[in-house]
């Protein structure tokens, strides 16, 4: 009697079983997704299915997470920001997986906000838009020129770029972030510096030893910005060996270099020519200043100071 009470049992359970996977299979085969697949593929047979049913589930399941995406940082599916596609390969259902749109778009921009690299600027220089810019009378020539370089740069055909200058405070670092933001959007790396603390980093990094892979990316950005320049202590070393040397390779690849100064250009070539150890080295600050002046456009800010709280 216990024998064939357990295989009673056993029978139950093995139909229960049964039941479930009968009911699991229908729920797959109904499923919209599936159906609309299977739909499409010619000759498919039951043994076809039959074999794919654990893909076809698969394919199911995140599919239906898809189909309520909750975005990308809690995508359920077993390969985060990956959408499941089924496809028949020698009489075999199987499954691929490829990136969804919600992935790519936030690939897309974190790729954009890599085209913007900066060294000390302020966040909010980094959010500048020109449609932002409060553009009165004194500011909407600069402006203008600032959105027509930004619109028309070329990096590597045409290497000429900006001076901007004028008072403190004037608005001059905010045009060029709203420059680097329009050509983030043309897909234009740019690099900000803010050019007194980037030539203390370069002396320091001669014992650290990451000098030329520093110098190096500042030399090579498709458009440079070097933020306040004149603001900084001067060497002789800082001009000619890296200040120089950036502007020498610069000016060969054709890649501009965009300049805000509270100097014009002859307050900059004195700046320049005054070194506490050599004194004044006029001509070596002229020869600086040649590659300046001959591959930028001076533009002048003009406007009252918007630090100021009066």
């Amino acid at each position: 009697m216990e024998s064939i009470q357990s295989a009673l049992k056993q029978w139950s359970k093995t139909s229960r079983v049964q039941e479930r996977l009968e009911e699991a299979k229908r729920d797959v085969l109904t499923d919209p997704f599936v159906h609309q697949f299977l739909s499409t593929v010619p000759n498919v047979t039951e043994s076809m299915i039959e074999q794919g049913m654990i893909k076809l589930y698969e394919f199911k399941k995140e599919q239906q997470h898809c189909s309520k995406c909750p975005g990308l940082k809690k995508c359920p599916n077993l390969m985060q920001g990956f959408q499941p596609e089924l496809f028949v390969e020698r009489g075999h259902i199987n499954i691929n997986y490829s990136t969804c749109d919600v992935k790519k778009k936030e690939d897309q921009l974190k790729q954009q906000r890599q085209l913007i690299k900066s060294l000390y600027i302020p966040k909010e220089i980094l959010e500048a838009r020109f449609d932002a810019i409060d553009l009165d009378s004194e500011r909407e020539e600069a402006s203008a020129t600032a959105l027509e370089f930004a619109l028309h740069a070329k990096p590597g055909e045409d290497g000429q770029g900006l001076y901007f200058f004028g008072m403190f405070g004037v608005g001059k670092t905010y045009i060029m972030g709203a420059i680097a933001n329009e050509l983030k959007d043309r897909g234009v790396e740019t690099l900000i510096v803010y050019t007194p603390d980037f030539f203390r980093e370069m002396k320091q990094s001669i014992g650290d030893g990451t000098f030329q892979e520093k110098i190096d990316l500042v030399k090579k950005a498709q458009v440079l910005i070097l933020d306040d320049i004149g603001a900084e202590s001067i060497s002789s070393w800082i001009r000619d060996d890296v200040l120089g040397a950036i502007l020498q390779h610069r000016m060969l690849e054709k890649l501009p270099t965009l300049f805000t100064s509270n100097y014009d250009y002859t307050e900059l070539e004195h700046h320049l020519s005054y070194t506490d150890k050599s004194g004044i080295e006029e001509l070596k600050a002229k020869r600086i200043m040649e590659r300046i002046k001959h591959y930028t456009d001076p533009v002048f800010v003009k406007g009252k100071n918007r630090r100021s709280r009066h």
